[in-house]
């Protein structure tokens, strides 16, 4: 009988001066379930792990299968900076390192090298002074893959996708179409039981507007939009709960109705999710053809090179990979 492998997860560092490389050295540390590959660059990880006081067992990758990883081991792809790093301050000449090792893991993924890719936070604003026209991790990766993809914000007690993502709150309702909340829905349904093993996904719709537009009194999109999509899903065969009034959609009664939100809005149904499970909340982007999970917080330029930062966050991340690669594999 064959030993079962570890799933191999790519694991980029993010911003060389923010606390990317010392949150990926003290998961290299740690002695989880899974063939760790540091998508960096080697000295930027070893200095993160001195700052961290730790000693890692660095080693190139030789894309071989592994059943077993110590703790304190961690494999490498090497991507070289453009400029040794500054703690807390980030170099436009390291926006194509940064780039390299999103390529370098996505492509990865696509050729079936890793089971999944967990990513590090980036500077944005690093980026695009480095000449290279940046969105975020998510755009990067639907236009690599050629996908259509959605945003989730995942705890280990809800789920929530978001129809329209940074867009200015009077940007919304032209936003949410019929088309893309079909869209949107269809990739969140289909993620739902192919990333996470949900045979029927139940999908529950805010509505956009107070108490979900109480009849058109407080405002028509429920009525003229979001309502006919939703009955014509229904048709087609999908469970879809909405729209419902965003102020009572979280109540525990209503949660266990339901696998996932859909949220019309950033601030609708984020600060919910954050308030209770900021440190264990995962980024999950729906629609790849490879898994892709990320933490949710920013850079902390303030506390780079302190090995203060709280890695809470990559090791919730690298454990949501860690379940839907070993679903994926195992279906």
């Amino acid at each position: 009988m064959d030993t079962p492998t570890l799933p191999r997860l790519a694991v980029t560092a993010g911003e060389p001066a923010g606390v990317g490389p010392e949150l990926l050295a003290r998961l290299a540390a740690s002695d989880v379930a899974a063939d760790l590959v540091a998508v960096t660059d080697r000295d930027l990880l070893a200095r993160a792990a001195s700052a961290c006081g730790l000693v890692l067992d660095i080693v190139d990758d030789d894309g071989t299968r592994i059943a077993t990883r110590p703790a304190g081991r961690i494999r490498i792809r090497h991507v070289a900076l453009g400029a040794t790093e500054r703690f807390g301050e980030p170099d436009p000449r390291n926006a194509r390192h940064v780039l390299a090792m999103l390529a370098l893991a996505a492509d990865g993924c696509l050729a079936g090298d890793f089971d999944a890719v967990v990513t590090g936070p980036v500077q944005k604003s690093s980026i695009n002074e480095g000449g290279v026209a940046f969105i975020g991790h998510t755009e990067f990766f639907a236009e690599r893959a050629a996908a259509d993809v959605v945003m989730m914000l995942a705890s280990p007690e809800l789920r929530v996708t978001l129809a329209t993502t940074h867009l200015p709150l009077s940007a919304v309702p032209a936003a949410v179409t019929p088309a893309l909340l079909e869209r949107t829905l269809r990739i969140v349904a289909g993620s739902l039981s192919s990333h996470f093993g949900i045979a029927r996904p139940r999908i529950a719709v805010l509505g956009l507007n107070p108490h979900a537009g109480e009849g058109g009194h407080m405002g028509r999109e429920e009525i003229d939009t979001i309502i006919p999509l939703l009955d014509r899903l229904r048709d087609d065969g999908m469970d879809l709960l909405g729209p419902l009034p965003a102020d009572t959609a979280f109540v525990p009664a209503m949660r266990a109705r339901y696998d996932a939100v859909l949220a019309m809005y950033h601030d609708q149904a984020l600060p919910v999710l954050k308030s209770e499970a900021f440190d264990r909340t995962v980024n999950v982007t729906l629609g790849l053809p490879f898994i892709r999970t990320s933490v949710d917080h920013g850079t902390a330029l303030d506390l780079a090179g302190t090995g203060k930062a709280d890695p809470a966050s990559l090791f919730a991340a690298t454990r949501l990979a860690i379940d839907l690669a070993r679903h994926r594999i195992t279906t």
